[in-house]
C-alpha cells in the first residue's frame, strides 16, 4: 500500500538488514587474496541490523533502546544515510540533521566557526543561511572564546556542545540524536533537552537513542527495542520500556552470583583514593532491611541499608562521612552526610562500618555510581575521597515515573472549584 504525501511517515524502514564483515576475515597477505578459501571466508560477517521494519510518523518523538551492540546506532546511521542497507530500504521525508558521534562531520584542522559552515554545506544549506544562524549557534554552544580555535583542541564536551548547537539550528525536519549528550555537563544536558522539547512542540520528527529509560519515557511517544540487531518490540514508550527492563532485570539477576559480588568487592579495595588516608572507605554494601543479607542490587521502592565499611590507621575524632549517588550519565541524584545528623565520636583504629537506612528507595531502575568522602569535623581536611567509581545497580518494575528520582505520594480525585474562590 502506498501512502499519500499527507499520511506518509517521516521515516520508513522496510525489512532492513545491515551486514558488516568481521575484521579478522580480511586478507593478511597477497597470497590470501587469491585463494578460494580466503574468498569464502571474506563472505563471513555479522548482521548489526536484521530484518527491521518500522514507520516513524512525521512530528513524533521516537525512541530506540537496547543493550550496547543491539543495533541502535547502526539503525540511526541507516536513517541518516551514512550507511546503506545490505538489503531492504530506508525512506525519509524532510531535511535531516544528525548528532551521532563525537566529532562527526568536523575537520580537526578547521576552526569551530569554519566547521559550522562545513556542516551546513554537507547538509546542502547555503552559506548565507548558515551565516544568519551563526550567532545563535555560538550562543547555544557557549563556545564564544573557542569558536575561532581549531576543533582539534576541543574537549569531548566542547565537541558535543558545538555539534548539538549546529544540529538544532539548521531548521531540521528530522533530528537524529545518539547517546552523545551524556558527555556534556548537567547544565548543558538540560539545555539540550529543553531545546528538544521545543523542537517537538514545533513538529520536528525526533529519533532519540538513549540508555536512560526515564528520559526515553518522558521524551518519546513510541519506542522500539532492539536486541542483537532484531526488533523485539515496538509500541507505547512505557510498555516497551517495561518489557525491556524486565528482560534486563532477569539477565542481571542470573549474572550476579555470589562469586561476582566477591570479585567486585575485591576490585573496590583497589580503588584510587584521594586524601591523606588516615581513614578510608573500603567498600559499600546494599543490605536487605529484614535479614541484613547482601543484595546483588537494590530494588526501587524497597527498603535497604547502605553499609559503608571503613578502615582507620589511627583513631579519628568526629569525622564527617558522606556519599552521593550519580546516574551513569553523570547526573547527581542525591546523597547523605553525617554532618548535622549524628556525632560519630571517635572512630577507633581498625575496621568498622556505619549504616545508612533507607525506608523506601526512591530511585528509578538504572546503573549508578557512588562517590564518597570523609572529612574532619571542621570540613577543612580530606581524609578520603572516591569520585563516582563504586558501581551501584537499581532494578525494579518499569513504571510511568519520570526522571531518576521517584517522588512518593498519591494523586487525589478531581475537585471542581473556581480559581478565585
Amino acid at each position: 500500500m502506498t501512502d499519500s504525501p499527507v499520511n506518509a511517515p517521516a521515516i520508513r524502514v522496510e525489512n532492513v538488514t545491515k551486514r558488516f564483515l568481521l575484521q579478522e576475515d580480511r586478507a593478511t597477505s597477497i597470497k590470501e587474496l587469491f585463494t578460494s578459501r580466503r574468498r569464502r571466508n571474506s563472505e563471513r560477517g555479522f548482521k548489526a541490523v536484521n530484518g527491521v521494519s518500522l514507520d516513524i510518523p512525521a512530528g513524533s518523538t521516537f525512541g530506540l533502546i537496547g543493550h550496547n551492540g543491539s543495533g541502535k546506532s547502526t539503525l540511526l546511521r541507516l536513517m541518516a544515510g551514512i550507511h546503506q542497507p545490505s538489503s531492504g530500504s530506508v525512506t525519509t521525508s524532510g531535511r535531516i540533521s544528525a548528532l551521532l558521534e563525537l566529532g562527526s562531520g568536523f575537520h580537526p584542522e578547521l576552526t569551530g566557526r569554519e566547521n559550522v559552515y562545513l556542516n551546513g554545506a554537507m547538509l546542502g544549506i547555503p552559506k548565507k543561511e548558515m551565516a544568519a544562524n551563526i550567532e545563535a549557534i555560538v550562543d547555544f554552544s557557549g563556545l564564544h572564546e573557542f569558536i575561532d580555535q581549531p576543533v582539534k583542541v576541543y574537549s569531548s564536551g566542547m565537541f558535543v556542545r558545538l555539534g548539538f548547537a549546529v544540529s538544532v539550528h539548521v531548521n531540521p525536519e528530522i533530528l537524529l540524536v545518539d547517546e552523545v549528550m551524556a558527555v556534556g555537563d548537567e547544565a548543558f544536558q538540560r539545555q539540550c533537552l529543553e531545546h528538544m522539547y521545543k523542537l517537538r512542540r514545533e513538529g520536528v520528527t525526533i529519533v532519540f537513542v538513549s540508555h536512560s529509560l526515564g528520559l526515553v519515557e518522558s521524551m518519546c511517544e513510541t519506542v522500539a527495542w532492539l536486541d542483537h540487531g532484531e526488533l523485539m518490540e515496538i509500541g507505547r514508550a512505557s510498555e516497551v520500556c517495561q518489557a525491556y527492563l524486565a528482560k534486563v532485570n532477569a539477565s542481571e539477576a542470573d549474572r550476579r552470583s555470589a562469586e561476582v559480588v566477591e570479585r567486585d568487592a575485591a576490585r573496590e579495595l583497589e580503588l584510587d583514593h584521594q586524601g591523606s588516608g588516615e581513614i578510608r572507605v573500603v567498600h559499600i554494601d546494599a543490605l536487605h532491611r529484614e535479614d541484613w543479607t547482601r543484595l546483588p542490587q537494590a530494588t526501587t521502592g524497597e527498603g535497604l541499608i547502605f553499609r559503608v565499611w571503613l578502615d582507620a590507621v589511627e583513631p579519628i575524632i568526629e569525622p564527617v562521612i558522606s556519599f552521593d549517588i550519580f546516574h551513569e550519565n553523570g547526573i547527581h541524584v542525591g546523597g547523605a552526610t553525617t554532618r548535622g545528623h549524628i556525632d560519630l565520636g571517635t572512630v577507633a583504629r581498625g575496621q568498622s562500618y556505619i549504616d545508612f537506612q533507607v525506608p523506601s528507595l526512591g530511585i528509578n531502575p538504572g546503573s549508578y555510581l557512588i562517590a564518597t568522602e570523609i572529612l574532619d569535623r571542621e570540613g577543612l581536611h580530606t581524609f578520603d575521597k572516591l569520585g563516582r567509581i563504586i558501581p551501584f545497580s537499581v532494578v525494579g518494575p518499569g513504571t510511568n515515573y519520570r526522571g531518576l528520582a521517584r517522588l512518593s505520594g498519591e494523586f487525589g480525585p478531581i475537585v471542581e472549584h473556581d480559581y478565585g474562590v
